[in-house]
């Protein structure tokens, strides 16, 4: 199978086999994928800092080691921009940061490294990494693979437009509101948006700690081209690391579950309606399910519009406290905009009121592990309508509400702490351009697995997608 393809569009687990096995080196695996990155990102802007050197001195020391293999051996991988990388700047899109020089890596870039992972390079992100489109005034804007006619997605729009693209066969990114699952939607890849402590999480190169709502909500994962990836690698990643007083130290595999697994589906669009592209991805992926042996039924989540709208202005409470005064200082005149019109759909919570929403985290969070009892999969839509264009959450309300507003789904799993993975189910010929349409799969605390085998269960019935990019691009 691998034998008739480049070696950059090679999956991670295809990569590992072969490098454990000692068919192809860890060099081999690294000069294809630096190759691909030479070839493909000066059209995309999706690596914003070639660590090409530094990816061939490591591959070199990992082929003449005699140490035994990691699970990542020689897997070649990208690091966004807003996680620490010792000796190199975690600028966050932001002009002012461009010399912040990490004095260590951040955990998840220990546990890639201690796994075998080469990085390669270092993906872009929006100003603050805060927002659904992938653009900054330090390194420009990243472009989507299918087309200028489609946004990124962000913030982890450089690592989707990497993965993608064959820049890497896995692409770290993190998610506080959607940051993993809007690449992964606007790109065609797959992720699973880990679930709160789940992966241990810290810079650092930083001076002060997250708000709560960041720490509660925030969280890093990976982006990969197939589900099978996210088995192989997610055990790496969520290896312990004491300097997350908060990581919770569980197995990437939970206790099997008995009889068929039950999955609700839910088609609720919060008033926004229902794309007709949207309803065959549920479609589709519904029917994969039932066929896998999964029992498929139709059931709305509660609370899901209450969830959403409590947490996304909870947390824009706590960035206008926080955050608010490096972003009128720091940032551009064009974030600043975006954020005025955020708070203007979005209105923050302040004082009491902001504690008070808090604390309902708590109570949105037992009613949906109470119905994860019964149900331990929920599949719903992404976004409500296919995928935005370039820019379209600096054209006022109108572009916010399409951005964030039809991104509902993604909220309420942020704001319970609840894991969640997309996967894309076909190509809609669209009058603007072709473009990925996918769907997510939410699921019980700390049982990420059950979302990637979901995943994978729907990839036995629908092919990834990236082999017809790649035909598309000749």
């Amino acid at each position: 199978m691998t034998d008739s393809k480049p070696l950059w569009q090679w999956t991670a687990s295809e990569i590992s086999a072969a490098t454990r096995a000692g068919t192809i080196s860890a060099t081999d695996a690294t000069e294809a994928a630096i190759a691909r990155m030479d070839e493909v990102n000066p059209a995309l802007n999706a690596v914003v800092e070639n660590l090409a050197d530094e990816a061939r001195a490591e591959a070199a020391a990992l082929d003449a080691s005699s140490a035994p293999k990691g699970a990542l051996h020689g897997v070649p991988v990208t690091i966004k921009i807003n996680v620490d990388q010792k000796g190199h700047p975690t600028s966050n899109g932001v002009p002012a940061f461009k010399d912040l020089i990490a004095p260590e890596d951040a955990p998840l870039v220990r546990n890639l490294k201690d796994a075998g992972a080469i990085v390669i390079g270092r993906t872009n992100t929006p100003e603050f990494s805060f927002r659904a489109d992938t653009d900054n005034p330090l390194y420009g804007r990243t472009y989507n693979p299918w087309g200028r006619h489609l946004s990124a997605g962000g913030s982890s729009g450089g690592a989707g437009s990497a993965v993608m693209s064959g820049i890497g066969a896995l692409a770290h990114g993190n998610d506080i509101g959607g940051s993993l699952r809007f690449p992964a939607s606007a790109n065609g890849a797959v992720t699973v948006k880990p679930g709160l402590g789940r992966v241990p999480a810290w810079n650092p190169s930083q001076k002060a700690e997250r708000g709560f709502l960041a720490q509660s909500m925030s969280v890093q994962g990976l982006i990969t081209r197939n589900a099978a990836d996210l088995h192989l690698s997610m055990p790496a990643l969520i290896a312990a690391d004491a300097r997350d007083p908060f990581h919770v130290p569980l197995p990437w595999r939970g206790a099997p579950i008995e009889g068929p697994i039950r999955v609700a589906v839910t088609r609720e669009d919060f008033g926004f309606g229902l794309h007709s592209d949207v309803a065959t991805a549920l479609d589709k992926a519904a029917s994969a399910l039932s066929n896998a042996g999964y029992a498929v039924e139709e059931v709305d989540p509660p609370l899901a519009r209450e969830t959403g709208e409590v947490g996304y202005r909870a947390l824009l409470g706590e960035v206008q406290a926080l955050m608010g005064a490096d972003i009128r200082t720091h940032g551009s005149d064009e974030v600043n905009k975006i954020f005025d019109a955020y708070y203007a759909e979005f209105p923050p919570f302040e004082g009491t009121e902001q504690l008070e929403m808090i604390a309902k985290r708590t109570h949105y969070a037992r009613e949906w592990s109470l119905f994860l009892e019964d149900y331990p999969l929920v599949l719903t839509p992404f976004l409500l309508a296919p995928f935005f264009t370039a820019g379209r959450d600096t054209e006022g309300p109108e572009g916010v509400r399409e951005v964030l507003g039809r991104a509902h789904w993604s909220f309420v799993m942020n704001f319970t702490g609840l894991p969640a993975g997309n996967i894309p189910t076909h190509i809609a010929e669209l009058p603007s351009g072709p473009q990925p349409i996918g769907v997510q799969i939410a699921g019980r605390r700390w049982r990420e697995d059950l979302i990637v085998d979901a995943m994978e269960a729907i990839e036995k019935e629908i092919l990834p997608v990236c082999s017809t990019l790649w035909d598309m691009q000749g």
